[in-house]
Order: C-alpha cells, then structure tokens, then sequence
C-alpha cells in the first residue's frame, strides 16, 4: 500500500541550503572542513517544523515503515513518499526529477537492497550497485535542490570484522571487512562518506546513523533470506504447527549479540535529525548483548514451542561477539525503551499478522 496520500501538493517556499550562499564562510582554510561550531549553530536552525516537507525513502520497508509510523506520532503532518514503481531510486533521471518537483526540505534514507548471509554472497554485484546508485541518487539530488537535512541509515556490518567490542564509531575503516557481507558494507561506507564530504566541501548538514541488528514490525521472515532473529521466528512458529519434537540449529550458541527493536531506531532517527550535526555517524543499538543460544530460548518461549532444542556444533559459529558503543547517542540524550523479550512478543504478532511479509 503507497503512503502517497501523505503528500500534501500546496506549494511551500523553498529554503534555500546553507551551501548555496555562503561557501567560503564555512570551509576551514587549512584543511576544507567546516568548523564545529558552525555546524552546531546550522543545525539548530535546521530542527524540523511539524509541517515541514520530510521525505522518506524506503517507507514500505521495515526501517522506513517505522519512521512514517514515529513522525506521525510526533504530529509531522507533510510526509512523502513513493513506492518502487512510482519511483525507482537506482535511476538517476527519475531522482532528479522527483526532487526538482517535490524539493523536500528533510530526507530520511532508509531505503536500501538487503539480506542475509546467503543473499550477499550470491548477489554481490547487485548488493554493491543498488545501494550505491540508489544512495548516491538520493543524496546528490537533495544537496542539488537545496535540502536542509539528510540523514543516511547504514548497518553495523561497516565495522571492521575484528574491530574492538564493544564497537565505538571511530573504528571505521581501521582493518578489513567481513568477507561476507563486504559489497553491501562498502556501498553503506559510501553513503556515509559522501555525506561526509559533501558537509565538509559544501557546507551541507548530513548525518548518519548505523544500527545494530533490528527486529520489528514489517520485518523479512523469508527462511533463507532473512536474519538470525525474524528467521527463528518463523522456524518455531512452523515446528509448533508441525508438532515437531526437536529443533536443530546451527553452532553451540555461544556468540553473542545485540538487538534493537525497530520502533526505538525511528525514534532515535527523528530525534537525530532535530538534535544532532556532525561528519562522524552515531551508533544505534542498546548496548546489551545476549547469546545466540539465549535468544534461541528466548523466542521459543515466546512462540510457544515446547520441544528440544539441538546444537549442530559442526557447523559455524560465526563473529564470536557484535556489540555496538552506543555511549554517543546517550551522551546526546537518547536511550532505547523496549527490551528484548517484549519485542519479540511483539515481533512475533507482527509474523501472525502479516501473512505477506513471512513469505517475501
């Protein structure tokens, strides 16, 4: 279903980016970035007005979904949006076009081409060029029709594959990336760096934010497809209606890991886009890590299942340990509010409820 009611058409005057009329004011003769004190003063005049023209890209997804659903609980009233088929963001004409027309003042990036392990690495060319076209699109077309704010959503798997736990911001491209999801993770650096450089050269206020692992409502519970969470989701459910004695699952259980429930994100990026300037992105997450084994047990309780529960061991385990440091975005004043076994409740009602989405 297409959120395009949303969209208001009466015409709102255009304000003008700060790039466009003061560009030598904000570059930094010594090194051509913006002072921090500049950027700070820009972003409090860049706070979002509750009839302000917010664009959000990726409305139909989990992420996206959840951002139209936080900006109409904080009464914003002019969101728009556009489906695949009304607009495909990996064609640069039509992005062109759509921001030419529209001239959003706040852009909320969360569309993206995703999946889990199998999906990026049978699809490795098409993880990198979908989401660095769709993203470049996007952001090129905002700064190009005078956007006041763009925040870009990204994914942990941006930390190197043996970076410090928990993962502080600034271990950004400091080692190697996990092999595994590697074309999608430098797509996602991409569009974090080019918010970055467009900042520092044009004087724009981009942002970025990367989360944890997310789990909620418009979730993707495809078996093969999906990630660790909303997939155990489906496989108890279905061991349950099946009558099934035992589930098997892969390793011993032992890594650990970290879930945020997607409601929380979207308040963390409304509250991001209002609150917060600057070149380095902000970690999204709650700081708490579980075992996969915990979690296994966790969601079986929740669904219902009452069976044994098996360990594979001579399977992998994978990345022993990925926690985020999430000590930036309290230190701005944010904290996440749902806790893991209520959000898997209300995951779970989510999959009950959306025959549709377990099976995409």
């Amino acid at each position: 279903m297409s959120h395009r009611g949303f969209t208001h058409r009466g015409d709102i005057s255009r304000n003008i980016c700060l790039h466009s009329f003061t560009p030598k004011l904000l570059h930094s003769r010594k090194d051509g970035d913006i002072s921090q004190k500049l950027l700070n003063s820009h972003n409090k005049s860049n706070q979002m007005n509750k009839d302000s023209k917010i664009y959000v890209a990726g409305h139909r997804g989990m992420v996206g979904s959840a951002i139209v659903r936080e900006l109409q609980r904080q009464g914003y009233t002019h969101i728009i949006t556009r489906t695949h088929a009304e607009l495909d963001l990996c064609r640069q004409d039509q992005v062109e076009q759509f921001f030419a027309e529209e001239r959003p003042e706040y852009v909320f990036l969360a569309a993206a081409k995703v999946g889990g392990i199998i999906a990026n690495q049978s699809a490795l060319a098409d993880f990198m060029y979908d989401n660095m076209m769709l993203e470049m699109n996007v952001i090129h077309a905002a700064w190009k029709n005078g956007c006041k704010k763009l925040e870009f959503l990204g994914s942990s798997c941006i930390y190197p594959r043996l970076a410090p736990q928990p993962m502080p911001e600034s271990c950004l491209l400091t080692s190697s990336l996990e092999p595994t999801n590697e074309a999608y993770a430098l797509a996602k650096i991409s569009g974090l760096k080019y918010c970055e450089y467009l900042n520092r050269q044009y004087g724009t206020d981009f942002i970025s934010l990367m989360p944890t692992n997310l789990y909620g409502p418009n979730d993707n519970y495809h078996p093969e497809h999906s990630h660790v969470l909303p997939a155990l989701i489906r496989r108890f459910h279905e061991a349950k209606e099946a009558g099934l004695q035992e589930v098997t699952c892969w390793g011993d259980g032992s890594p650990l890991r970290e879930f945020l429930y997607v409601d929380d994100l979207a308040n963390l990026c409304v509250f991001l886009m209002n609150n917060y300037s600057g070149n380095e992105t902000v970690n999204a997450g709650t700081g708490k890590e579980i075992t996969i084994k915990g979690l296994t047990e966790l969601v079986a309780k929740t669904v219902g299942y009452e069976g044994a529960i098996k360990w594979d061991t001579t399977r992998p385990n994978g990345t022993p340990r990925k926690l985020l440091d999430v000590s930036k975005a309290k230190n701005l004043g944010w904290t996440y509010k749902t806790e893991l076994e209520e959000g898997i409740r209300l995951a779970y009602s989510d999959f009950l409820s959306n025959p549709m989405r377990a099976e995409r």
